[in-house]
């Protein structure tokens, strides 16, 4: 099972060593002494505390799609030309890029604050891991 020490676990959820630690401290994660006397925390405990971390913002919408991966954010950057944009969404620590039509951007009213959903479908997903 991984373990991950307290700078290994801030840098995965982007926060701070002592946020870790105040989360330790307050008992929303668990951290045991590994072999070595350092603090560490059990992979799977971090990835369900990084999940309930992670829950964005409710979907504005009532509308039904088959598409899961639904990222709800502030617009933070447009780059326009005549026929296409650059739109990019802050979701929560993820920074989504969108490539669309100028005339989209027009349509859908976005400009830098607006709020949007990033709405993902995709057939091919790759996931990596670091190497053992």
């Amino acid at each position: 099972m991984p373990q991950y020490r307290i700078s290994e676990a801030a840098r995965l959820l982007g926060v701070s060593d002592d946020t870790i630690r105040r989360h330790v401290e307050a008992g929303g994660l668990s951290a045991v002494k590994d072999r070595v006397n350092r603090y560490v925390i059990d992979g799977e405990e971090l990835a369900e505390f990084a999940r309930r971390q992670g829950e964005t913002a409710p979907d504005p919408t009532s509308v039904g799609r088959s598409a899961r991966n639904r990222l709800v954010g502030l617009v933070t950057s447009i780059v326009v030309d005549k026929v296409m944009a650059q739109v990019e969404i802050q979701c929560g620590q993820d920074r989504v890029v969108s490539l669309m039509s100028a005339e989209a951007v027009k349509d859908l009213g976005l400009e830098p604050g607006s709020l949007a959903i990033a709405v993902i479908k995709a057939t091919t997903v790759i996931v990596e891991t670091p190497n053992a």
